[in-house]
């Protein structure tokens, strides 16, 4: 199976290590790297809102990202164990509404949603998952796979 996982505390300073662990996966499949922005992005937004929406004060929840090659396309899942919150219920916003009169959030969420061609959630006993998905255009003469033996963590 062409899937890698990570699991980082939901702290700020772990946004690298996360963006280091999709280059890396990017890398070993031979994707595009041109195609990585919108999961760099994606992860990003979606990390940074469970650091700082995803726990009451004084817990710190946890959060796995798994990524998978199929099917023509990479999914990624976001999970954490931090209160119930289902962002995909959030109204999108009026982006052409004047700045000044915009209700604050919720840009991120309408990004990741414009970036990834499905985007789904749901509350797996106590953890919240966040799965993106979007096809992977392949290069000239080239095609997207991983080695053998470079699934796992």
């Amino acid at each position: 199976m062409n899937e890698r996982r990570t699991c980082v505390p939901a702290d700020a300073a772990q946004l690298p290590v996360l963006t280091q662990f999709l280059q890396e996966f990017w890398s070993a499949a031979s994707l595009p790297p041109a195609q990585a922005m919108n999961f760099e992005l994606a992860l990003e937004e979606v990390f940074m809102n469970v650091v700082s929406h995803g726990s009451s004060p004084g817990t710190v929840p946890r959060v796995e990202v798994s990524l998978l090659l199929a099917d023509g396309g990479v999914m990624m899942s976001i999970e954490d164990d931090g209160a119930a919150f289902n962002p995909l219920t959030l109204p999108e916003p009026d982006i052409q509404a004047k700045i000044d009169e915009r209700r604050v959030g919720g840009l991120g969420v309408f990004l990741v949603r414009k970036l990834m061609d499905a985007v789904s959630y749901q509350r797996n006993g106590s953890r919240n998952q966040l799965r993106m998905s979007k096809h992977i255009e392949e290069p000239l003469g080239g095609s997207a796979h991983m080695s053998p033996g470079s699934s796992g963590m």
